[in-house]
């Protein structure tokens, strides 16, 4: 079957193929039915049936015959360290923490908080909290103390699992100074935190609350899989809201391993016992789907990387963990390949390993602009393929299901609607656009198993965000359209389309085109206020490495091109080059932020940013321009 019959045959009929779907997976007591709609809008799957996350990652591939097979094979350049953990070994270290967690007092229900690193262990704890039917949130290593602290509060958490330290390139990040920070500006306290000692920067526990990970072992019964329901929450994951409140996605157990399990083979075309890498955090949603979870549930090897795509040591580090450990399938995000790309343009690391065993690649977390697919696909001679989801849906709305069929690439798009998503590009009424006009990116209800079924503790605020512009639809939040052949493009987020005297204009569609300016190696452009036209649009450069021309000559060649390629229309008539852009740690640049300096309003520093010097140096560049002048 091609895709188009794959995707017929859901929308003929969804509750069969989710139910068919469903049968992948080991259920303790068989759902019922696929859909519950008795509450809709809000709607869950496979509510009846009684299931456990750990046992379909673990448990049942040590049983099945491949207990011998490597799971999680750890890989530090920082450290110099690696290591190789069966699915046997896994299942013991996961049934001992879990021992650990039962005999304080964990149970079914029970929040736990895991702020680690990218070792082994953080999915070690992942696994041992569902295993006992627990619910974990995992809030990325190294986040400020009060960012931390609003996520005890909101999750209220029994105990908080965390590392001694997190190692970054050239210095060690004490992780346990942070998290007392928070536990003291948190309402809500945890009864015990277990900390995972790191000989890089061992840390002082307060006896009586934290418990050494090894010694909180010592004695205990390793602890069995807890059966729980379908729709009874695996995890809650906080993702940034408007508001600055960060919002608690969930994501519910039954439905979560049955489409993640679906997407392994039939999206990234791997079986089981072949190695899936996705290079991401598991602070990230990326890292909970296909670090953890989905390669697990799928019996395949994943890969848990502890460095950064240059500088640990160079530009080819990538190359050399694909052709190390057999990678078939790697995911990454465009930003890390445009970091690569700048140091290394022609490929010069790309020659020195032996790239025979990877056969697609996959990027995410933001717009993938042609530039950088045509330049991976002319180094590593295989699929590129971009494909578009989010935090809430936890795997594709729209990619190239190579496990299906490998469908003509068109750059600049995701390609289309995976089975489970109804993609419509609607205008300000809610009316669907005629193909190939700008609008906003909806999705029909109900969402597929897997996506958010609502927000944690917070359901107003989740019709609020997300089902009350559009009845009927999820809003997605992003702008594109979709053409002819049902291709989706995904333009902007909804608040980066912006107003030029009257025509709404993509910034993605003019980052495109700089992007495809030989000097340039990443981008950004911005919606800046304008008195006579509302809005101008203002781009940022960073440069390839060894490009010597003069900035001016540069960006003056970069007003021409969109003028060129978007018309005059596009009024684009502001360029600067600047060393880096701001970034979240998932590699987002961080647009609206440089909107509100360039408009001089107040903005809150991101949670999330990578280097908050950077933001100054933005500044200081928007003020050569005659903006940000607050």
């Amino acid at each position: 079957m091609g895709y188009k019959d794959v995707y017929e045959a859901w929308q003929a009929n969804p509750e069969a193929f989710w139910m068919e779907a469903a049968q992948a997976i080991d259920w303790d007591k068989a759902p019922s039915k696929a859909l519950f709609d008795e509450n809709a809008p809000l709607y869950e799957w496979f509510s009846d049936g009684m299931v456990n996350t750990c046992w379909n990652a673990v448990d049942r591939h040590v049983e099945g015959g491949r207990a011998d097979q490597v799971a999680v094979i750890y890989d530090s350049p920082i450290t110099g360290r690696q290591e190789k953990i069966t699915y046997a070994q896994l299942k013991d270290r996961v049934a001992s923490l879990a021992g650990a967690l039962v005999a304080k007092g964990v149970t079914k229900g029970d929040r736990v908080i895991i702020y680690m690193p990218m070792v082994a262990e953080a999915l070690v704890a992942m696994l041992a909290v569902t295993r006992i039917g627990a619910v974990h949130s995992v809030v990325f290593g190294g986040f400020a103390s009060n960012e931390l602290a609003v996520r005890i509060d909101d999750a209220q958490p029994k105990a908080i699992i965390a590392a001694s330290c997190g190692l970054e390139p050239g210095r060690i990040v004490p992780y346990k100074p942070l998290l007392d920070g928070a536990i003291e500006l948190s309402a809500h306290k945890p009864d015990f935190t277990l900390i995972l000692q790191r000989e890089e920067h061992p840390a002082e526990l307060i006896p009586g609350r934290d418990f050494d990970w090894n010694e909180a072992q010592q004695g205990v019964a390793p602890a069995d899989c807890v059966p729980v329901e379908g729709n009874h929450p695996a995890y809650i994951l906080y993702t940034s809201g408007t508001t600055g409140q960060p919002k608690g996605v969930i994501r519910h157990t039954g439905g979560h391993l049955v489409a993640l399990n679906w997407t392994m083979k039939n999206l990234y075309n791997v079986d089981p016992g072949e190695v899936f890498w996705a290079a991401s955090d598991v602070g990230w949603v990326v890292g909970h789907s296909y670090i953890t979870y989905g390669p697990l549930i799928a019996g395949n090897t994943t890969i848990v990387f502890e460095g950064k795509p240059i500088g640990t040591p160079d530009a080819g580090t990538f190359w050399r963990v694909i052709s190390e450990h057999n990678v078939k399938s790697f995911f990454t995000a465009p930003t890390a390949f445009r970091a690569v790309k700048r140091e290394d343009p022609k490929g010069e690391f790309v020659k020195k390993y032996d790239l025979s065993c990877l056969k697609q690649v996959y990027l995410a977390g933001e717009r993938a602009d042609p530039d950088t697919i045509v330049w991976a696909q002319d180094q590593l001679k295989v699929p590129v393929i971009d494909h578009w989801w989010q935090t809430e849906t936890g795997f594709a709305i729209a990619a190239n299901p190579l496990g299906i069929e490998e469908l003509p690439v068109k750059l600049g798009s995701p390609s289309v609607p995976m089975p489970g998503f109804q993609v419509d590009i609607l205008d300000e009424g809610g009316h669907p656009m005629p193909a190939g006009e700008l609008g906003a990116i909806a999705i029909k209800l109900p969402l597929p198993p897997g996506t958010l079924p609502t927000l944690w503790n917070a359901e107003d605020r989740f019709k609020k965000s997300y089902l009350n512009t559009f009845p009927g639809y999820y809003e997605t939040g992003d702008a594109g359209y979709k053409d002819e052949d049902g291709y989706v493009y995904i333009m902007a987020r909804t608040d980066d389309v912006i107003n030029v005297a009257g025509h709404r204009l993509s910034t993605g569609a003019m980052e495109e085109v700089l992007a495809s300016h030989p000097d340039v190696a990443e981008c950004a452009v911005i919606g800046v206020t304008d008195q006579l036209k509302g809005q101008l649009p203002l781009g940022l450069v960073c440069l390839n490495a060894g490009a010597d021309r003069p900035d001016a000559e540069v960006t003056a060649e970069c007003v021409k091109l969109v003028r060129e390629k978007i018309g005059p229309v596009a009024a684009f008539k502001l360029c600067a080059v600047v060393d880096r852009l701001p970034k979240t740690r998932s590699g987002k640049i961080l647009r609206a932020t440089m909107v509100s300096i360039a408009d001089g309003k107040e903005y809150k520093m991101p949670a999330t940013i990578d280097d908050p010097a950077i933001l100054d140096e933005i500044r200081e560049a928007l003020s050569d321009m005659g903006y940000s002048k607050a």
